[in-house]
């Protein structure tokens, strides 16, 4: 893993928190984006060389949504950047990580995805990121 890709923020409302995080970084986001496979609208925001994306629920099933009506509004996962997120799965795998997508999908800003299932992360919500090549 190369770096903290992005730590993303589950939110309820996404146009009342881009105010929010507009007014504590000094600048506005730099770009919305829909992703329907997940069932939610997400904003992101530069923050040094990192970045925050808030994510809010556009289908009440979706994983954002469970987690808010479980937890609230807060911290839902921490993403880190990968080289080659088919060699991280597979290692990772074999390291006896449980993974919740086997294989790698589309994810918003560019990337390709995939989740680390909680149980085997002390309750961390960890996500694996991988730039598309255009």
């Amino acid at each position: 893993m190369r770096k903290i890709e992005h730590i993303g923020i589950a939110v309820k409302d996404i146009d009342q928190s881009n105010e929010l995080f507009s007014s504590l970084f000094g600048k506005e986001h730099y770009k919305i984006e829909d992703v329907e496979s997940e069932g939610v609208k997400t904003s992101f925001f530069k923050c040094g060389p990192n970045k925050i994306e808030l994510l809010q629920a556009t289908d009440k099933e979706s994983p954002i949504a469970k987690f808010i009506e479980k937890k609230g509004e807060g911290i839902h996962h921490i993403a880190f950047a990968v080289n080659d997120i088919e060699t991280e799965i597979e290692r990772l795998t074999k390291e006896g990580f449980e993974m919740i997508h086997k294989e790698p999908k589309k994810g918003a800003d560019n990337k390709m995805i995939a989740f680390l299932h909680p149980k085997s992360t002390n309750g961390v919500l960890v996500e694996l990121c991988q730039e598309i090549e255009k």
